[in-house]
C-alpha cells in the first residue's frame, strides 16, 4: 500500500461530508429508486446488466425492516415498469436477521414472491463470517419454493470448498474474494492463496453448472478466469463478469464486450451512503485516489 493510500485511511474519518459526498457520487447511484431507475437505464444503453442494492446493515427495528422490504418490492415494480435489465441483491442483516430468523425469512420470501410473479431474481448477499451459515441455508430453504434466487461465495474462507461442493447443481452465485477483517483461522490472508481459492472455486461451480458471476476487480486475477474460460471451453451461458458500479474497469470491459460476454454492474444506492462509503474507502482507498486525481484533471 502505497503512502498516500495510507494517509487516506487515517484522514477519511476527518474529511468534511461534502468531500465523502464527492467520492461517493461515482459510486452510488443517488439516494432515492427514481436516481437508481435513471443510472441502471444508462447501463443499460450501453449494453451491461445491473444489479440493485439499498445500502444499509444491521436494521434492529422491525418495521425499519419491513420498510426496507417494501422498498425491494417498489424497485422491482420500476424495474418491471421501465423494462430493465436488472435483478436485486438483499443483505439479510438489512431485513431482519440481527432480530428473528423466522422474520427475516418472511421478509425474503415476501420479495422472493413478488420477483417470481415479475420474472426477476433475488441474491441474497452475503455478509461476514457470523452469518455465512444462516445466509447459505436461507437460500436453500428459498430454493425449495422458487429457483429464482441465488447468494454469494466468497473465497477468502476456508469453508468455501466445501459450501460451494454442497450448493445445488444450476443454482446461481457471484463469487468474490471477500471484504470483510476476518481471523486468519478462517479465512486466507494472502492474496496470492485468495486467488488460487478463487480460481479453484470457479472451476468447481463450472464442474456442477453453476451459474457464476465473477466479482473481481482484480486484473490477474481476471485473466487467470479469463484463461480458465477459453482453456475449459465454457459457454458464455454459464457466467457473466460484475463489478462495482464507478469502480474504472474500461480495460477489462471492453475485453468482455470483445467476447461477447455479460458484463452486470452492482449498484448499491440509498440515504445510507456516507457509512458505507467510509467503510468501501478504507478497504479500497484506490477508490478515493481514482477520484482525487480525476477531481485535479
Amino acid at each position: 500500500m502505497n503512502i498516500f493510500n495510507k494517509v487516506i485511511i487515517i484522514f477519511i474519518p476527518f474529511l468534511p461530508k461534502w468531500i465523502v459526498k464527492v467520492i461517493a457520487n461515482k459510486y452510488i447511484a443517488g439516494t432515492t429508486i427514481k436516481d437508481a431507475v435513471l443510472v441502471i437505464k444508462h447501463l443499460n444503453n450501453r449494453g451491461e446488466s445491473a444489479t440493485l442494492d439499498i445500502l444499509g446493515e444491521h436494521t434492529k427495528n422491525k418495521n425499519e425492516c419491513i420498510d426496507i422490504s417494501n422498498k425491494y418490492v417498489e424497485i422491482l415494480n420500476q424495474i418491471d415498469k421501465n423494462n430493465l435489465d436488472c435483478n436485486i441483491s438483499v443483505k439479510p442483516s438489512h431485513i431482519g436477521s440481527d432480530i428473528d430468523n423466522k422474520f427475516l425469512g418472511d421478509n425474503f420470501r415476501k420479495i422472493q414472491k413478488h420477483a417470481f410473479n415479475l420474472n426477476n431474481f433475488i441474491r441474497i448477499d452475503m455478509e461476514d463470517s457470523s452469518l455465512t451459515e444462516l445466509t447459505l441455508s436461507l437460500c436453500d430453504k428459498l430454493y425449495n419454493k422458487n429457483t429464482n434466487i441465488g447468494t454469494v461465495i466468497q473465497a477468502y474462507l476456508h469453508r468455501s470448498e466445501s459450501d460451494i461442493n454442497l450448493l445445488r447443481k444450476n443454482i446461481n452465485i457471484r463469487l468474490c474474494k471477500g471484504i470483510y477483517n476476518e481471523d486468519d483461522t478462517i479465512a486466507f490472508k494472502n492474496p496470492e492463496e485468495i486467488n488460487d481459492n478463487y480460481i479453484k472455486l470457479l472451476e468447481t461451480a463450472f464442474k456442477k453448472n453453476i451459474y457464476v458471476g465473477i466479482a473481481t476487480h482484480d486484473k490477474t486475477l481476471i485473466k487467470r478466469c479469463l484463461n480458465l474460460i477459453k482453456n475449459k471451453n465454457i459457454s458464455n451461458k454459464d457466467f457473466e463478469f460484475q463489478y462495482l458500479y464507478g469502480v474504472p474497469m474500461e480495460d477489462m470491459i471492453s475485453i468482455y464486450k470483445k467476447n461477447n460476454y455479460k458484463i452486470r454492474a452492482y449498484v448499491p444506492f440509498g440515504i445510507n451512503w456516507y457509512d458505507y462509503s467510509v467503510r468501501r474507502i478504507k478497504e479500497n482507498p484506490k477508490i478515493a485516489t481514482y477520484v482525487i486525481k480525476n477531481l485535479f484533471k
